[in-house]
C-alpha cells in the first residue's frame, strides 16, 4: 500500500515486489543469464518479466552501491538532495553506469523507454526508502541521463539512431506554451454513471472503450477530468548552431518533446544539449498527404543541460577562483584582458580595447528605483578592407557565452526584431525573437552596418 498513497500506482510495482520476495529469487535471472538474450531484440528481452526483475534488483544495488574515489555514496547524496529540493529528476551519470554496471549501460543506451519505465520505479522506490512519505509530494521520480559519451549533430541522424538515445547539441529557436497532456485516462458511462479506468494513454493512438462493464452500455462515454492524471507537455524546436552549418547550406532543425519538469527548461536563443530518445510519429494525416509511409520524426528529451551552465559559476573549481583572484591583484591585469583579445590578430590596440569594454560592460546603475542607466556598451567598428573586423566579430561570437551573428545584407528590420509567425502546432500566430531578441543579455553582432537599409538600421 505504500506506493499506493500517490493515488496512482506505479505500472511495474509488483514487478518490484517479486524482485523483493526471496521466494521468487529462482525466477530471476543473474547477469550473466542477462546477456544471453536468445536472438531477441534488446527492447523485447527487456521487456520480459525475467529480465526486468533482473534489471530492477541490479539497478536498486548500484544506487545504494556506487561510490566515488574517496568512498562516499554519490546516489545516496543525490537522492538526499533531490528530497530536500522536492524535485522530481534524479541524475544519472553514464559514465558510473558504465563502470558499474556495462550490461545495464548497454541495454540503456539501446532500449531506452523500456528502461527508463524500470529506472524510474526503482528510483521512486528508493526515495521511499529515504523519504517514505515522498508520494504525496511527487507521484513519480525522473531517471535523466547525463553525459552520455557519444554527441551526434542533428544532421547526422539516421534510421539506425531510432529508438535509441542520442545526445544532440543545438540553438531552441522557438517553443510552444505549455499544454497538459493526458497520461492516465478515466471515463463516466453516460447510462449508469460508473467511473471506468484508469487507462494508460500512450502517445501513438487515442484510448476508445467501446463498452461499459456495470451496465453493458455502449455509450455515451465522456471523459472524467478531474480524476484523470496529466503531465506538462512543451515542444521545442532545435536548430543547428549556425557556426557547425556547413558552408552554404540551410541550418536543420528537429523538434523536441519536452515532459514532466522538464518545462521551460531552455529559453529560445540558448544552446542546449539534449540527451533523448529519437523518435517517429505514426502521423496518418502525413501519410495520406505524401502517399506512401513516411514518419515525421521527434526527439523525447531525457536531459537537457544548458552550454551557458559548462561556464557559470557553479562549474568554478577552487583552482579557477584562486587564479582569477590572482589576475585580480594584476596591476597589468587590464593590458593582459585586452592583449588576450583575438591574439592571432596583430595589433589594433584600440579596436581590442574596445572589444574588450564592450564584452566585459559597463556597471547599469538604478538611482533609487526611479531611473536605471543601462551598462551596455556598444562599438562600431570602421576601417580599410582588411583590417580584419570581420575576424573580430567572429572572435567575439566564440568567446561570448550568448552571442548572435547577422549580416546586414540579408538583415530586415523584422530579423533583427521580431516576426509574427503561425505556429504549425497549435495553429495560433506567435511571436518569433529576431536577432535582437536572442541575443538579450549578451552581445549581437551585425556585420556589414552599412549595407542595411536606411529604415532596417534606424
Amino acid at each position: 500500500g505504500r506506493r499506493a498513497a500517490g493515488g496512482v500506482a506505479s505500472k511495474h510495482a509488483h514487478l518490484l515486489d517479486m524482485a523483493q520476495t526471496a521466494g521468487d529469487e529462482e525466477r530471476a535471472l543473474t547477469m550473466d543469464d542477462l546477456k544471453d538474450m536468445k536472438g531477441r531484440s534488446v527492447a523485447a528481452w527487456v521487456s520480459e518479466a525475467g529480465p526486468r526483475q533482473t534489471i530492477a534488483r541490479e539497478f536498486r544495488r548500484f544506487l545504494l552501491s556506487y561510490v566515488d574515489d574517496v568512498g562516499a555514496s554519490v546516489y545516496g547524496e543525490r537522492i538526499r538532495r533531490l528530497g530536500a529540493a522536492n524535485g522530481e529528476s534524479l541524475e544519472l551519470t553514464y559514465a558510473h553506469l558504465a563502470r558499474a554496471r556495462p550490461l545495464l549501460a548497454y541495454f540503456l543506451a539501446n532500449a531506452p523507454r523500456e528502461m527508463l519505465s524500470i529506472m524510474d520505479d526503482v528510483a521512486m522506490d528508493a526515495v521511499l526508502t529515504m523519504f517514505p512519505d515522498y508520494a504525496r509530494i511527487r507521484s513519480e521520480i525522473h531517471v535523466r541521463v547525463a553525459e552520455l559519451p557519444t554527441t551526434c549533430s542533428l544532421r547526422d541522424l539516421r534510421q539506425a539512431q531510432l529508438n535509441s538515445l542520442v545526445r544532440i547539441s543545438g540553438v531552441v529557436s522557438r517553443r510552444t506554451g505549455v499544454f497538459p497532456q493526458l497520461k492516465y485516462v478515466k471515463f463516466d458511462c453516460g447510462k449508469c454513471g460508473a467511473v471506468l479506468g484508469p487507462f494508460y494513454q500512450d502517445a501513438q493512438n487515442e484510448v476508445r472503450i467501446h463498452m461499459c462493464v456495470n451496465c453493458q452500455a455502449r455509450g455515451p462515454f465522456s471523459l472524467n477530468s478531474e480524476q484523470t492524471v496529466y503531465r506538462n507537455y512543451q515542444r521545442l524546436t532545435l536548430q543547428e548552431t549556425p557556426g557547425s552549418v556547413p558552408p552554404g547550406r540551410l541550418p536543420r532543425h528537429r523538434e523536441v518533446i519536452l515532459l514532466w519538469d522538464l518545462i521551460d527548461c531552455a529559453k529560445p536563443g540558448e544552446e542546449i544539449e539534449v540527451t533523448g530518445v529519437y523518435a517517429h510519429t505514426m502521423d496518418a494525416a502525413l501519410n495520406s498527404r505524401q502517399g506512401f509511409p513516411v514518419f515525421s520524426t521527434v526527439i523525447e528529451a531525457n536531459h537537457v543541460s544548458k552550454r551557458a551552465d559548462e561556464f557559470a559559476a557553479v562549474r568554478l573549481t577552487e583552482e579557477d577562483r584562486r587564479l582569477i583572484r590572482g589576475l585580480a591583484r594584476d596591476d597589468a591585469v587590464g593590458k593582459r584582458v585586452i592583449r588576450s583579445i583575438a591574439p592571432s590578430i596583430y595589433g589594433h590596440e584600440q579596436i581590442k580595447t574596445a572589444l574588450a569594454l564592450a564584452l566585459f560592460s559597463g556597471v547599469a546603475k538604478d538611482i533609487g528605483g526611479k531611473l536605471r542607466t543601462r551598462g551596455d556598451i556598444n562599438v562600431l567598428l570602421l576601417g580599410d578592407p582588411g583590417t580584419a573586423k570581420s575576424q573580430f566579430l567572429k572572435y567575439v561570437e566564440g568567446t561570448a557565452h550568448r552571442a548572435v551573428f547577422t549580416t546586414g545584407q540579408g538583415a530586415s528590420a523584422v530579423g533583427l526584431t521580431a516576426s509574427v509567425r503561425k505556429d504549425p502546432v497549435t495553429r495560433e500566430w506567435t511571436l518569433e525573437g529576431g536577432a535582437l531578441v536572442l541575443a538579450d543579455r549578451g552581445v549581437c553582432l551585425i556585420d556589414e552596418f552599412d549595407k542595411m537599409n536606411d529604415a532596417d538600421r534606424t
